[in-house]
């Protein structure tokens, strides 16, 4: 099995925390989806022919703005030169995009999951973050997209908003549970250096929150989602039964994808590699008849070490039988033993997995393990 990843590398403006590869020029869309259609053409021997493609993520920026002419092109592109046997397809959305007719376009098109931007009700947060759509918005995206049909939904949220209390948080995660979309993905504010915010923190414009006040916010997530009968499969991740994204799900299990489009990574099983982060160099190379795309040659460490850090952070946890079968390596027994004392991880079915306490510092943990 393998996956396929397409970014849209546009937005209609910036939100203020975002350090993603995204343009607001969108005048120039049509002319990226047909650059995106050629890289297509041109990479589809990048996967095996006898490995199906289970799952196509478009993702961006806002893949939400692409019409429904833009859309099709780019799935009957995909049927064309790939070989399909679809278990999930997935297209990220904003609320402001999600409008009665476009949801129904686009489910008719095959999409059946629909990934929403939301990351926060709160009116006063969603300015601050510079979000293109509202509170209003925010609360009727789900209700629209089951409306039109969808089963499968997830949404996004951002903890760690600086505040004086947890009250915003506290109503962002009841409003969420209200809606029961069935998936919720939830990160904390990270202040990037190029972004808006990084620009203000720089000047002493803007204070992010301290390390134990997004703690707190993390565990309060935690606990709400386990009450709510979410489980938490990945660290940013929490489902219900039979709703976990089987696309990212993939991603940090190890499985092969291509990565289309500007910024995009692919990897195929040993190897990774990108794509230029950059609009008018992707279409230039595209229109030249060359691939943007940079092979990143990973040493048998490196890739141990990248499946300790992405598998701890899973509900399956690091598999000690297949570090030994596939790498020859065994994990440091006096690290185990030291990390185990200190309640941050437990080896179950000879799996290492994260505690919750683990969970807050997984990067740490897994750094500790490293070859």
């Amino acid at each position: 099995m393998s996956g396929i990843y397409i970014h849209i590398p546009f937005c209609k403006q910036a939100c203020h925390y975002c350090d993603f590869h995204f343009s607001t020029q969108i005048q120039n869309k049509a002319v990226m989806v047909e650059m995106i259609l050629l890289e297509l053409e041109k990479r589809k021997d990048f996967l095996s022919i006898t490995d199906p493609v289970e799952t196509i993520y478009f993702g961006g920026g806002t893949p939400s703005l692409l019409n429904e002419k833009e859309l099709a092109s780019i799935i009957n592109t995909l049927y064309k030169h790939y070989n399909l046997d679809l278990k999930e397809f997935t297209l990220e959305a904003n609320p402001d995009d999600l409008q009665p007719n476009k949801l129904k376009n686009i489910k008719s098109l095959g999409v059946d999951r629909l990934s929403i931007g939301i990351q926060s009700f709160d009116e006063g947060v969603l300015k601050f973050y510079n979000r293109a759509h509202n509170q209003k918005e925010s609360l009727n995206a789900i209700d629209l997209a089951k409306d039109a049909g969808f089963e499968k939904l997830s949404i996004d949220l951002i903890y760690g908003f600086p505040n004086e209390t947890h009250s915003i948080w506290e109503k962002d995660l009841e409003q969420a549970l209200i809606l029961d979309p069935g998936h919720i993905s939830s990160y904390a504010l990270t202040i990037e250096p190029k972004t808006a915010f990084g620009n203000w923190l720089k000047k002493g414009e803007f204070n992010e929150a301290s390390e134990d006040f997004v703690a707190e916010q993390f565990e309060l997530l935690q606990k709400e989602m386990t009450m709510a009968g979410y489980i938490q499969y990945e660290i940013s991740n929490f489902g219900k039964a039979g709703q976990f994204a089987l696309h990212n799900t993939n991603y940090w299990l190890g499985v092969p994808y291509l990565g289309i489009g500007p910024s995009a990574h692919s990897f195929d099983g040993k190897k990774r590699g990108h794509n230029i982060a950059n609009n008018a160099l992707y279409i230039k190379s595209i229109r030249e008849g060359k691939l943007p795309y940079q092979v990143d040659e990973l040493s048998e460490e490196e890739l141990v070490n990248e499946y300790i850090l992405t598998s701890l952070r899973t509900l399956w946890g690091c598999d000690l039988d297949k570090l030994n079968m596939e790498y020859g390596v065994q994990l440091d027994q006096e690290e185990l033993k030291k990390l185990i004392n200190l309640k941050l991880i437990a080896i179950h079915e000879n799996a290492v997995k994260l505690s919750d306490k683990g969970k807050l510092l997984a990067d740490t943990v897994a750094a500790s393990l490293f070859i």
